[in-house]
């Protein structure tokens, strides 16, 4: 057995199956082989504001684990968190918050409930017993990233200090309960690519509540290095999805921006795919994470628009499962010495 799999729970992303009850994700889940789950705040898997509120709501969702044995080991509220900081708020943010959330659609209100409820994740994270929320940032600054009409520089300071104003105050509450932020490093984000995340991490100080949800799914068709972004934040690298991309043959046409075409569609020259059929580097990516003593799960988020998901889920368990098997136990620091 190797020294990855001796110690890391292989879990699955409950965000992309919201449209399936809670209690059916997770049977899934457990035929497939799956040691746990990380747990969305979506669809009827886990409402934050009943869980905080109501003792016997949260210990329903943990009934429903433990009947068909699994456990939770991080839970997700990307959506919330991506309307902490956006400007504009509009009707993308209306169709991915809960109501309690989006309340009137005021902006400025928008921004407030969604950072409670960020507050409430952390609260809701310790009495599930976990000590990792995994989500998104939002950011004022995304809609300057083509930097043109030019943009100076202070305005892209403001952003990032707008950042940490709204989200100081939340990490304060994670601070508290003893619960760390991953946040995943993502277009649209604050911390979006290598030098964006480097930036962050100084906006707040290099507080420690803070770190990064490792997918390797977007830094793939942005050209940054997946294995060399877990060396250089070792010490941030407080979660693990498990996306692979794959990038097509483009012909000179197809640019990393996307050109508005829709998911899916080949002309876009990447795509999302399913674990293990893609270009991401697994095997260095996973002797990397070995190297700087990472042992939180190993969560897959199955995103593949040409593969019926019943099928691609319960394949990529299965892939992750014989990489982390396949590794050799002894240490890998000396791959890595040179970085």
């Amino acid at each position: 057995m190797s020294a990855l799999e001796s110690r890391l729970p292989v879990t699955l992303f409950t965000g992309q199956w919201a449209d399936l009850p809670f209690e059916e994700v997770a049977r899934l889940a457990a035929e497939w082989g799956y040691d746990g789950l990380e747990i969305a705040a979506s669809g009827d898997h886990l409402d934050l504001k009943r869980a905080d509120e109501d003792h016997a709501y949260l210990q329903s969702r943990l009934d429903i684990l433990d009947a068909h044995g699994l456990t939770v080991h991080a839970i997700s509220n990307h959506l919330t968190g991506q309307a902490v900081c956006d400007d504009p708020i509009d009707f993308r943010h209306q169709a991915i918050l809960r109501p309690y959330t989006w309340g009137d659609g005021d902006p400025e209100g928008v921004r407030q409930r969604a950072a409670e409820d960020m507050k409430r994740a952390a609260r809701v994270a310790r009495k599930l017993g976990v000590d990792t929320v995994v989500g998104f940032t939002g950011s004022s600054i995304w809609p300057y990233v083509a930097m043109f009409p030019p943009v100076p520089a202070e305005v892209i300071e403001a952003g990032f200090e707008d950042f940490a104003a709204r989200w100081n105050p939340i990490l304060d509450v994670f601070d508290a309960e003893g619960v760390r932020y991953a946040h995943e490093v993502h277009p649209g984000e604050i911390a979006y690519d290598y030098w964006s995340s480097v930036r962050t991490l100084e906006a707040i100080g290099h507080r420690e509540a803070f770190g990064f949800n490792w997918d390797p799914s977007h830094m793939m068709w942005q050209n940054i290095d997946p294995v060399g972004f877990i060396w250089d934040f070792k010490d941030r690298i407080y979660h693990v999805d498990c996306k692979d991309t794959r990038m097509r043959p483009h012909n000179g046409r197809a640019g990393v921006m996307g050109s508005h075409l829709p998911w899916g569609d080949p002309r876009r020259g990447w795509d999302f795919v399913s674990t293990g059929h893609g270009d991401v580097p697994w095997e260095d990516s996973f002797r990397a994470l070995s190297a700087i003593g990472y042992t939180g799960p190993i969560s897959i988020e199955w995103e593949d628009a040409g593969m019926d998901r019943l099928h691609g889920a319960k394949e990529a368990v299965g892939y992750i499962r014989g990489l982390l098997w396949n590794l050799p136990s002894a240490s890998f620091d000396s791959a890595f010495s040179n970085q």
